[in-house]
């Protein structure tokens, strides 16, 4: 499976489980398997920005927040932190930190503590009495888990001595190693399913809607910040702050040292990597800060991580397993990719079943075959890869894999495209492709069809109900009433659903459509200029190349899949059901304080999905393109921004407005102080 492909999953599938535990009321998997998903989505799109997504939840810092919990505001926002990856890039770090310190590397005290991989926390106090906890959330807005975090044993419910005013203690809820291998012993014996990981146990176990379910499980809380919201206290240095987190009852990390210097430093940071299994709890990397709190008030926060700190991830653990065969899967656009089905295991805390062999060349140039024993990989600790064979001497391997000619879903001719490295299955009807198109269709990106996720349209595809998505709006109540999981109720409720899809602005139904390069902004483009359809359909090619933010690529794929039969049959069908097909007129009720200027986002924006940042840019008149141009008037920077983009707005000297800043930038129309 390529990363694409991945990526498209685990969309999916985070939606469907999205519907059923907000929606329904009826959670389809743990809440644990629920986390992991979305943090492999959100690393995904780290490691692979050309895959990310206006709609995807990852555009928040941390998990979004959910409707079972009230929502918390942080005082304070609560931010990630920048990573490295080995000593080099860590040392570069520290000479710039230098540099803006005016010192020498040699003079500053950094402390070094292991990177916990758990769920970040923040609890307050007031006057000593713990009176909030809450998860990061997206940064900005966290989950109010009080009462689960007060059935947290070596969490104080009080403090004393000098704890005046609002505190925050903030830290990571985590399972300790033989705490994990107890509830698994646990789940084993009572014939359940055991959990995952630490991590995501812990996540599970924490977001629990009930506090007595949260208190059967062992958590720990680690504290390792201090944040003095009143100034009641006075310190100057972080080691003074962990030491009276220490003092109030905390447990604070024990192998963290102070270390002078960057060389002993980074030393210390070898250190960790080379005893990461050794220590009592599952660590990913170290945490590198300054200790002088003044030094960290002179360096300040990018608008996304302090500069006083940096996260050194560890690189990516590798594994050997057997590779039981070679499979293919089929996309929504036909593209047949290659992957692994493999013996089991455990590659950087999670299981590894399957795992992406990219394309026909990448097979032939590892040359894996059925039954070796291979080397996998986590590329950027997510992406499970097949690195290549392990030579077993005296062992006769199986005859080389070759490509199969035709679809294994459908059984048509699989073709590759000219000098393309991917080979498509080109029959409009093969089936995979219908469920992957349909299933697109009604997703949460796309018209948001509750209740139709994959497994729903894989049932409907299979019934013979449907087979396009003009199909959708000719169900009736009794045509779902006879399948299985089906009552009048529930198919009442969905075919209400399919039916609300029918307004849906045109710009939308040209992302669910899946016109290729089409995506949210240059739908919104395409929707705004022609605002109907049928507009659309009839424009020549040069109007279509004409307009900005659609270009020659993009125009070329409009005017090829309206005048292809094909998709002339479905929107007619579509129209004959009354769809709407066009796009409404504008708000007039939002002052144009951005008219004609094109403000770029990159990155996520608290408070914000990337399209509802680029539609309040919009609706007050101006732009909001995926790229920076000489055009740019400003560049809006929120979390895991593309470095492509900011670099390219220094080298132009184009505006940088931090995501915190946004909406004083929406109201006054220029650029922040």
């Amino acid at each position: 499976m390529t990363p694409a492909q991945r990526v498209a999953w685990l969309r999916n599938e985070i939606a469907r489980h999205n519907e059923a535990y907000f929606v329904n009321d009826a959670p389809s998997l743990p809440d644990a398997d629920y986390d992991s998903l979305v943090r492999e989505l959100r690393e995904l799109e780290t490691a692979h920005p050309e895959l990310a997504d206006e709609q995807s939840v990852t555009r928040l810092v941390g998990a979004p927040v959910s409707t079972v919990f009230s929502p918390v505001v942080h005082e304070e926002p609560m931010l990630s932190l920048d990573n490295v990856f080995d000593a080099r890039e860590l040392e570069q770090w520290s000479a710039r930190v230098a540099k803006s310190l005016g010192r020498e590397a040699s003079t500053i005290a950094f402390a070094v503590e292991p990177k916990i991989d758990g769920l970040a926390l923040s609890i307050t106090y007031v006057d000593g009495a713990l009176t909030r906890a809450a998860t990061r959330g997206d940064g900005r807005v966290g989950e109010d888990v009080t009462d689960n975090v007060r059935t947290i044993r070596n969490v104080p419910p009080t403090l004393g001595g000098v704890a005046r005013g609002r505190i925050e203690v903030r830290g990571e809820v985590f399972l300790a190693r033989s705490d994990f291998l107890e509830m698994n012993a646990q789940q084993v014996a009572l014939g359940a399913k055991e959990f995952a990981n630490p991590r995501n146990a812990a996540a599970g176990s924490l977001r629990q809607k009930d506090p007595a379910a949260t208190a059967k499980r062992p958590l720990s809380f680690l504290a390792y910040q201090l944040v003095d919201l009143d100034a009641t206290l006075a310190y100057t240095s972080y080691t003074d702050t962990i030491y009276q987190l220490a003092t109030w009852g905390f447990l604070t990390a024990g192998e963290s040292t102070l270390e002078t210097g960057a060389s002993a430093m980074i030393a210390r940071s070898d250190w960790f990597e080379a005893h990461r299994h050794d220590l009592r709890y599952d660590i990913d990397g170290v945490v590198i800060k300054v200790d002088d709190l003044a030094q960290r008030i002179q360096l300040g926060f990018t608008s996304r991580a302090p500069r006083w700190a940096i996260a050194r991830k560890f690189p990516p653990e590798e594994r050997t397993t057997r590779l039981l065969s070679i499979e293919i899967s089929i996309g929504r656009t036909g593209r047949a990719t290659p992957y692994a089905v493999l013996e089991p295991v455990v590659v950087a805390g999670s299981t590894v079943s399957m795992a992406t062999l990219h394309n026909q060349d990448q097979v032939a140039l590892k040359d894996v075959r059925p039954g070796d024993l291979v080397i996998v990989r986590k590329a950027g600790d997510v992406i499970p890869e097949v690195v290549s064979a392990v030579p077993v001497p005296g062992k006769r391997r199986a005859k080389a894999w070759t490509f199969p000619l035709n679809c294994p879903e459908c059984g048509q001719p699989l073709v590759r495209r000219g000098a393309e490295s991917d080979t498509y299955c080109v029959n409009p009807t093969c089936p995979a492709q219908q469920l992957e198109q349909i299933a697109h269709f009604a997703s949460r990106s796309a018209l948001d069809i509750e209740g139709l996720g994959e497994q729903r349209v894989a049932q409907l595809l299979a019934s013979g109900l449907i087979s396009d998505v003009a199909d959708l709006f000719t169900l009736r109540v009794e045509d779902l009433s006879v399948l299985e999981g089906f009552g009048e109720l529930s198919a009442t409720s969905l075919v209400r659903a399919i039916d609300a899809a029918k307004g849906a602005p045109l710009s939308r139904v040209l992302v669910a459509l899946g016109v290729r390069h089409v995506g949210p902004v240059a739908a919104r483009v395409l929707a705004r200029h022609f605002r109907t359809y049928a507009a659309l359909e009839s424009a020549p090619l040069e109007e279509l190349e004409a307009l900005d933010g659609v270009g020659p690529i993009i125009a070329q794929a409009v005017y090829q899949y309206c005048r292809e039969d094909e998709n002339r049959d479905r929107m007619a069908r579509l129209a004959a059901v009354r769809f709407t097909l066009n796009e409404p007129g504008e708000d007039v009720t939002v002052e144009a304080t951005l008219a004609g200027k094109a403000v770029v986002v990159t990155g996520a924006v608290p408070g914000y999905t990337r399209d509802e940042a680029e539609a309040a840019i919009i609706a007050r008149g101006g732009t909001s393109p995926g790229s920076v141009s000489k055009k740019t008037f400003c560049v809006v920077v929120g979390e895991a921004p593309g470095a492509s983009k900011l670099t390219k707005a220094e080298e132009m000297g184009i505006p940088q407005v931090s995501a915190e800043k946004f909406e004083s930038l929406l109201a006054k129309g220029v650029v922040p102080a």
